[in-house]
């Protein structure tokens, strides 16, 4: 038989008694919910101090298996996993921890630590006496060092039963879910979202997600994957929404008609409107985003003051203090990181000299010139789905359009920069013939060109150019490569 002893985290301990108990209560229901699905046999036993788990199963799968279930809990610290055993003497603790640990410490320096509760004719340093002395004679090259040891063999005596304790394992800590309100995390499926909304999971919230489509549908699956596995590792107990908003509209209605420098302050306030709207009709009043100070340019002390102006809604932000290596080890930890590293950075959507220092006035002004008919349009064409209905979605391949570094003849390139960029850069390619078309006017202005010739699409990084590719693939155009010169 496995079996488990979860200890409660201190600051649930610490709670008033009707709290504690509705928060040990959760996370023995999360508990059971989770472990059910390793083993049906598996058993769940609430007590006002801890939660045990057992299973009768020898397998070893199933074992491993189990930690890592009790690993991935919010709201658990640490559990251990333990032999019971009963006694009617000393003797027969000092025995099961003979057995379970002869082994380990030969050659080893160790100590017996004992905690005891209940009515007993011996106290917990007799234990401590009694084993150690024992595991000391019969142990070969085993010694006795009271400070510092290489091993501390742990006992817990509770009435009737001992408990040997073979491994101590640690979870993430926490609150159970979801004793704290559900919230709508800001998801763009690089390592600061995605390690944002992990912290508020193990905080004990609820999370949603809300994707602002800014790439088509490589930067949807790639999302989709991220939320999924964020959702499945750390809060299946509990369904979620996914939300799907088409943004590319109103980075098109940006890029149109606001002064460059204020570009990316404006986008983040846009994002924080339709995130209020959508959050205030499913009922949630938090947003989560991954903002660092200082990482980037919007993400200042005095932008993100004029971002949150935006709107009532209370707006969280977990990484604020966190340096970038720490959010990238968090990431690596919780095993999002290979998924942020393959998501593109999208060029073209923040300005290339951004402002460090926006003026909620100058902000507004520029603001009066969007058109948020646009912005209303794509909240109110917002999919919103139970989480469960993308994993299908998750497992689709990302596609990548076919790309070139040397051109045929008669190719045409189709310079997708915005008009900026190509005044500071031109591309001049001898004999090829080149078109400027903005990205963010691809979508209505393409079908406009001539049929029957292939096309090549150019950004600078090649990231938009080929997110723009499969855009126009999936309308029909089959015609369109990416042109990456090396």
């Amino acid at each position: 038989m496995f079996k488990f002893i979860v200890k409660l985290h201190p600051e649930i301990s610490i709670k008033s008694k009707s709290v504690r108990k509705r928060f040990t209560k959760l996370l023995a229901s999360n508990v059971k919910n989770m472990v059910i699905r390793v083993h049906e046999d598996a058993k769940v036993i609430q007590n006002w101090d801890n939660i045990v788990v057992m299973c009768k199963s020898q397998d070893e799968e199933v074992r491993l298996g189990l930690i890592d279930t009790l690993k991935r809990v919010p709201g658990i610290v640490q559990f251990i996993e333990v032999q019971e055993t009963t006694f009617e003497s000393l003797d027969d603790i000092y025995q099961v921890a003979l057995e379970l640990n002869k082994e380990r410490l030969k050659g080893k320096t160790f100590c017996v630590r004992c905690k005891r509760q209940g009515k007993h004719d011996f106290t917990s340093s007799d234990v401590e006496r009694y084993v150690g002395g024992g595991l000391n004679q019969n142990v070969e090259g085993a010694q006795v060092k009271l400070q510092k040891p290489e091993i501390t063999v742990k006992v817990e005596v509770k009435n009737e039963f001992a408990y040997i304790i073979k491994e101590t394992h640690f979870g993430l800590g926490g609150f159970p879910l979801p004793t704290q309100e559900d919230v709508l995390s800001l998801m763009s499926g690089g390592f600061d979202s995605g390690v944002a909304s992990y912290l508020m999971m193990r905080k004990g919230a609820r999370t949603h997600f809300l994707f602002f489509n800014l790439g088509g549908a490589t930067h949807e699956i790639g999302v989709k994957q991220a939320s999924y596995y964020l959702w499945k590792q750390f809060s299946s107990t509990h369904r979620v929404k996914f939300i799907k908003v088409d943004f590319e509209p109103v980075v098109a209605e940006i890029l149109e008609n606001i002064e460059n420098s204020q570009m990316g302050v404006v986008l983040k306030r846009m994002m924080m409107r339709a995130g209020s709207a959508i959050a205030q009709k499913l009922g949630i009043d938090a947003l989560v985003t991954g903002e660092s100070l200082g990482q980037v340019s919007s993400q200042t002390l005095a932008n993100l003051n004029v971002i949150d102006r935006v709107t009532e809604t209370l707006i969280l932000r977990p990484l604020i203090q966190h340096d970038k290596q720490e959010i990238i080890d968090i990431a690596r930890s919780i095993g999002t990181s290979e998924m942020a590293e393959a998501m593109p950075e999208f060029c073209g959507v923040i300005s290339k000299k951004p402002t460090v220092k926006a003026k909620l006035d100058k902000i507004i002004a520029e603001e009066e010139n969007f058109d948020f008919d646009v912005l209303d349009t794509v909240v109110n064409n917002a999919r919103i789905m139970c989480i469960k209905e993308i994993e299908a979605e998750t497992k689709e391949e990302v596609k990548e359009a076919e790309s070139a570094a040397e051109l045929p003849k008669g190719a045409i390139v189709i310079d997708i920069r915005s008009p900026e960029e190509e005044d500071n850069d031109p591309l001049d390619l001898d004999g090829i013939e080149v078109k400027h078309l903005p990205f963010y006017k691809l979508a209505t202005q393409f079908g406009d060109l001539p049929k029957g010739e292939d096309y090549y699409l150019y950004c600078k990084k090649g990231v938009m150019s080929q997110l723009q590719a499969l855009i126009l693939h999936e309308e029909g155009y089959t015609n369109v490569k990416v042109y990456r010169p090396e």
